[in-house]
């Protein structure tokens, strides 16, 4: 298992994270994407794949697979592709369609065979301990009710985007947006478990043996009702779990 998990960010945000993914990916195989997470009403997938191309321009795969459906993930032989790349989206949408196709299992299975997985925003948020963490963002209107996630980051779950401010917004509406957010974080903490929220350029990397932030802006974490704050210093910094 070794999991990119980002804060959801692009391009430049990204850089730290697609140089550690094209240093462990194998360069012989396909990457697949996922954008299952958005509305393709919204956002037409086929404009979707005009962006991750430029996105991963940096990584040396000989091509990108994309995928339409849920049922379509859930039928793919997931290790022929080196690496998957899951999108942002709505987390719900993301997570009850992953569950009810059966696709959350070939996942799984795909992970456990030391799998490469790079997440971000939802995409992130699914390989946390519980996506209820993400309520105060995202609208359930799948109305999902078993919201746990692959747990794959040591019984934690993680927020993205946390910090970031919206250019639309002015800075007291940007203010807000991080108050509404700390204060749900912080009750999610106490009700349910521990969480990390982490900037757009910042991710997580996870692998059998160790948990990294990477990145070069501050991460929180939130435990028990309390936030501490750890300074990225260095490019990587461990985790204790």
């Amino acid at each position: 298992m070794r999991l990119l998990l980002c804060g959801g960010g692009s391009g430049e945000q990204n850089t730290l994270a697609n140089q550690k993914l094209n240093e462990i990916i194998d360069h012989n195989k396909p990457l697949l994407y996922v954008p299952l997470a958005m509305d393709e009403n919204d956002y037409p997938y086929d404009s979707c794949y005009e962006w991750i191309q430029g996105e991963l321009a940096s990584v040396s795969v000989p091509s990108i697979d994309m995928v339409r459906s849920f049922e379509e993930l859930a039928s793919k032989n997931l290790q022929q592709y080196s690496a998957l790349f899951i999108g942002g989206g709505n987390t719900y949408k993301l997570l009850s369609g992953l569950k009810q196709s059966g696709a959350f299992n070939n996942i799984k299975d795909y992970i456990n065979k030391d799998g490469i997985v790079l997440g971000g925003s939802a995409g992130a948020v699914i390989f946390g301990y519980d996506i209820d963490v993400i309520s105060c963002m995202d609208s359930n209107d799948v109305n999902l009710t078993d919201t746990k996630g692959f747990n794959s980051v040591s019984g934690i779950s993680i927020f993205p985007h946390y910090t970031n401010k919206r250019k639309k917004l002015t800075e007291e509406e940007n203010e807000a947006r991080l108050n509404n957010f700390t204060n749900s974080i912080i009750k999610f903490s106490k009700e349910i478990g521990e969480a990390i929220a982490i900037p757009e350029e910042d991710a997580i990397y996870v692998s059998e043996n160790s948990i990294e932030v990477i990145g070069t802006r501050p991460y929180y974490t939130f435990k028990n009702g309390i936030v501490k704050e750890y300074e990225v210093k260095t490019k990587v910094i461990k985790m204790k779990i």
